[in-house]
């Protein structure tokens, strides 16, 4: 599923001010309880979810691009999380550069399979750097979401 589908502005960070990638995940799955995308009783469980599959392997890759993911009971329909940390967080990532834009998926447990296309659309979208450089430069997230929809159906140059 592709990225413009999935985020919305109240579920994206601009910018997110943290120290480390515990701090950022912690923010991030906040935000939905925020939105009302669930309740906040329920983000113990979640956020927990998250910090063991990040604890299990670190989720940041190239280019400044994290894509935290964790499978959660309780949800029925995956819930995306986009931060802009322009500054960089450190996220041992695969090339040891900080993460810059973090998107988190929360999937539901029993949909987790059917979102292992998504999160490949994700990276496959954030591996170009004319999107990540358009992200970067977002100041709202009305702006974030205007650059991915307008990107996203872009063919790539190269």
């Amino acid at each position: 599923m592709k990225l413009s589908l999935l985020i919305r502005p109240e579920l994206i960070a601009v910018p997110i001010r943290a120290i480390d990638k515990w701090q950022t995940l912690a923010a991030l799955a906040e935000l939905p309880v925020r939105a009302g995308c669930y309740a906040a009783s329920a983000m113990p469980a979640i956020l927990d979810a998250i910090l063991l599959r990040e604890r299990s392997m670190s989720t940041g890759m190239e280019f400044g691009v994290a894509i935290p993911h964790a499978a959660v009971d309780g949800i029925d329909e995956l819930i995306t999380v986009l931060g802009i940390c322009p500054d960089g967080i450190p996220f041992d990532a695969v090339d040891k550069q900080p993460a810059r834009i973090v998107v988190l998926l929360i999937i539901p447990r029993q949909k987790k399979l059917a979102h292992i296309k998504t999160l490949a659309e994700i990276a496959r979208l954030l591996s170009r750097g004319e999107v990540r450089s358009r992200l970067l430069t977002s100041n709202t997230p009305a702006e974030v979401v205007q650059a991915v929809i307008e990107l996203e159906n872009v063919t790539p140059r190269g």
